[in-house]
């Protein structure tokens, strides 16, 4: 039977890394997922599992430890872990956009310092850009590092949204630095700021406050980080050249809308699923509510949907795998995506009628998952007008 989401001309290990995933996803992610995230309740023995699955090393290059698998392999298996839960792939994303960011950016003797314990999960990594006043504009920055004369710098201000803030203790951090070039967004510096895990100063200079309580995406943390004057090393600047983090970071983006895009793709399959299955089991009028014209038509459309989008994250996947800028591509993946997986949700919410509502069902989490992946890694209006200037670039009339 023909399944929504298969992908073809995968290797047999691709293949076989899809299989044990999908068996995990089954039996341990789906079974518990609803009532970790109704407790809010950090996953910590399906991290664990990962762990051992090698699933925190799965892009992470072989002499580092990892699998060295590429960026489609890597998208495949994010459509997988969201099915089962969203938060859960999420876990995954920022660690990976930092195990990407040291490969492409890193100096040797910092890939030789984290990517190993990266790959085996003892190292997890996040990342931030966001501050409390700003959101897409990278370029307003605020937080600041301010080199000393021992070569070091001190940080101050306070970012926002760290996915992992709490768990991590490998964050990737866009500061202002007084070094770079004259535009607002060439003197933006990132430093590789390592802490303890946990909530309070987890560093000296550093706090995480706490949990921001949210509508969805629970179980993990999401946080805001402080500054106040943590002393780092200038060795600690990825690349060590301050006034490269703008595009450091976008580059990192890049991978992680495609990932967004891949979670957007599961969240969708997973409310296809609940929904075409539930319209086979009700009964109104003395038939299925499936066999209905304007529930199968519904139906339809879901399927058409979820198809389209994962076709999309795999072509942005490819691009980038092959070594080309995928921005326009990723952007409408995951613009598409996003726009699809809060539609299907959406109707499956509707096919469930009230029983959508009741937090016994797993459609109520879905539904309330989904608007997250409308602004992670950049709101629709962001994708938007990407989208539109590289395609007035590529269309440019001479």
């Amino acid at each position: 039977m023909p399944k929504l989401c298969e992908t073809d001309d995968l290797t047999d290990v691709q293949e076989q890394i899809l299989d044990t995933v999908r068996r995990f996803v089954r039996d341990k992610i789906l079974p518990v997922a609803t009532e970790l995230e109704h407790k809010d309740e950090y996953p910590t023995a399906i991290v664990e599992e990962m762990k051992e699955l090698g699933i925190f090393g799965l892009t992470i290059p072989e002499e580092y430890g990892g699998l060295g698998e590429s960026l489609l392999t890597y998208a495949l298996v994010v459509e997988e872990i969201a099915r089962g839960w969203m938060s859960v792939s999420g876990i995954v994303n920022t660690h990976f956009i930092v195990a990407y960011m040291l490969q492409q950016h890193g100096t040797e003797e910092q890939k030789q310092r984290y990517l190993p314990r990266m790959a085996t999960g003892e190292i997890r990594g996040a990342f931030s850009m966001s501050e409390p006043g700003l959101g897409s504009d990278v370029a307003a920055i605020k937080t600041k590092a301010t080199r000393q004369d021992d070569d070091t710098y001190l940080i101050n201000g306070q970012k926002m949204w760290l996915t992992n803030g709490g768990s991590a203790n490998l964050v990737a951090v866009l500061v202002r630095t007084d070094e770079g070039r004259p535009k607002p967004h060439q003197n933006l510096t990132t430093f590789l700021i390592e802490k303890e895990p946990g909530f309070g100063e987890t560093a000296p200079g550093i706090t995480i406050p706490g949990k921001i309580e949210k509508m969805g995406y629970k179980g993990v943390d999401t946080t805001e980080l402080i500054f106040d004057n943590h002393k780092v090393a200038a060795t600690q600047i990825l690349g060590k050249e301050p006034g490269n983090g703008f595009y450091q970071m976008m580059d990192g983006v890049e991978v992680g809308r495609v990932n967004v895009a891949a979670r957007a793709v599961g969240v969708a399959n997973r409310a296809f699923e609940l929904g075409i299955g539930y319209a086979q089991q009700r009964e109104t009028f003395g038939k299925r509510i499936a066999d209905h014209q304007a529930v199968l038509f519904r139906l339809a459309e879901m399927g058409t949907k979820v198809q389209a989008a994962h076709q999309m994250v795999v072509r942005a996947a490819r691009i980038k795998d092959l070594g080309n800028r995928n921005d326009l591509e990723a952007g409408m993946a995951k613009y598409l995506a996003a726009e699809s997986c809060k539609e299907v949700v959406e109707d499956a919410f509707r096919i469930h009628g009230g029983y959508g509502f009741a937090k016994e069902y797993e459609i109520e989490r879905l539904y309330r998952e989904a608007p997250m992946l409308l602004i992670g890694e950049g709101t629709a209006d962001i994708q938007r007008m990407i989208i539109g200037r590289r395609l007035l670039e590529e269309y440019r009339q001479k």
